[in-house]
């Protein structure tokens, strides 16, 4: 954040605070728990069921980093947004608009081909951190986002 004007400063990068917190921490207590069960197991547990023991729990620490994988990132030449699998990178033309209703997980952007995008990157559980990360993306994309039509001010 630019103190003088403040403005972001590109690249911006924002991420789910609570969601990371979560999925990282129940990852790294599954792997744990399911190693120390490995460990510990009975001799008649062959060391190939001990092995498949750690590496379910491994699978499971996959599936939540796709949880908290989600972000947005605004750069000078354009946006991309990372969800849990997909991830879309934007000229600032294609972005028309992006708001969060109350009630909402997360925002979502207005697209100029006329499609929305939902934005896990920021995420209505982390409170004033959304809020403020919306805002600052709002007046990102109102400085670089499409043109103004002719005839309009």
């Amino acid at each position: 954040m630019d103190e003088a004007s403040k403005r972001p400063v590109l690249p911006r990068t924002w991420r789910p605070r609570s969601v990371r917190w979560v999925a990282y921490g129940l990852a790294l207590l599954i792997v744990a728990t399911l190693t120390v069960l490995a460990v510990i197991m009975p001799g008649e547990w062959g060391p190939m069921d001990r092995f498949l023991m750690v590496g379910m729990g491994l699978v499971i620490a996959a599936a939540l980093h796709l949880l908290a994988r989600p972000r947005l990132v605004a750069a000078e030449e354009g946006v991309t947004v990372v969800n849990s699998i997909r991830t879309h990178v934007l000229s600032w033309a294609e972005v028309v608009d992006i708001r969060m209703p109350a009630g909402e997980p997360w925002p979502s952007v207005d697209l100029s081909d006329g499609t929305t995008l939902a934005v896990m990157g920021i995420q209505s559980a982390d409170g004033e951190l959304a809020r403020r990360g919306l805002a600052e993306f709002r007046a990102l994309l109102h400085d670089r986002g499409e043109a103004q039509e002719p005839g309009y001010s």
